[in-house]
């Protein structure tokens, strides 16, 4: 399986705190995925749930042409205020591992994050990520920039 790795990096003016409380809680993963991709979080969690270490996630996401998908993730690490990570369980990818990592800067705080996946289907999930894959990925996250710049103001 060939993997992919994708690194992003954004800053905001807010406080360290005021990020990893928004980026801890499963239930704001919504508001920052596109619309058209119809990301419904399948598990029972309170909207004061923080991630933790061994959480299971469940979501129905539609990625491609309106069908619709089970996905599960698991939160595999968590190092408070620092960085969690994500792991696929089951879901559209044959790998799924994302690493988020929280900065305080002047001014605010600066989030980096490093998606490594692959796609199923060997020969010809290569030829898809070339032809819609690695794009619709790009797209998810530039949609989220502008959400999370929408949500606590443009950094300048």
């Amino acid at each position: 399986m060939k993997t992919h790795t994708l690194h992003f990096t954004q800053k905001m003016p807010i406080s360290l705190t005021e990020a990893w409380d928004f980026f801890s809680s499963p239930l704001n993963l919504s508001k920052i995925t596109p619309k058209r991709m119809s990301f419904v979080i399948t598990s029972d969690y309170a909207a004061d749930t923080k991630m933790y270490e061994g959480m299971l996630i469940s979501y129905k996401v539609s990625p491609l042409l309106g069908i619709k998908m089970d996905w599960m993730t698991e939160i595999t690490h968590v190092k408070e205020g620092e960085y969690f990570i994500d792991e696929q369980r089951f879901g559209p990818f044959a790998l799924w591992h994302h690493e988020h990592h929280f900065k305080a800067i002047e001014g605010g705080v600066i989030m980096t994050d490093k998606l490594t996946y692959g796609v199923p289907f060997g020969f010809l999930g290569r030829i898809a990520n070339s032809i819609m894959v690695a794009k619709q990925t790009q797209e998810i996250f530039d949609y989220r920039v502008k959400a999370v710049d929408d949500l606590f103001g443009i950094y300048k």
